[in-house]
């Protein structure tokens, strides 16, 4: 885009942004709840408490995080893998593997079947 195209787009972008929020700012809604967030600060203000204690006060089982002076939760680790062992009746061949990312194993599966080969799997731990 030539930068002249892009600066009338921009101009015509911001003239439509200004025309909604003049919409929004003759909204009696949008007067009604910018009065109430108005009073609302201003009594949290007088009684020191902040938007987590007003949430916590009217809705104990909210999911917001935990205050600010609490320790922050780890973040959980996946949980490790099990080494399945697959004994190829055909052959005699075994496989070692956590996933099913493997050569051999993609070639059983694609050979006898997925279901018939998760057959042969031994769970080891």
């Amino acid at each position: 885009m030539s930068l002249i195209n892009e600066y009338r787009a921009t101009e015509e972008a911001i003239k439509e942004l200004q025309a909604r929020l003049q919409n929004l700012q003759q909204d009696d809604k949008l007067q009604k709840e910018l009065e109430f967030e108005g009073k609302l600060r201003t009594l949290m203000g007088e009684y020191q408490k902040s938007l987590r204690d007003i949430i916590a006060l009217l809705d104990p089982d909210s999911k917001m995080k935990a205050p600010r002076g609490a320790a922050a939760k780890p973040v959980g680790t996946k949980r490790a893998r099990k080494v399945k062992q697959y004994k190829n009746p055909h052959n005699g061949e075994i496989i070692e593997t956590k996933g099913g990312n493997h050569k051999t194993l993609k070639e059983w599966k694609a050979k006898w079947g997925g279901d018939e080969v998760e057959g042969w799997a031994t769970l080891l731990g």
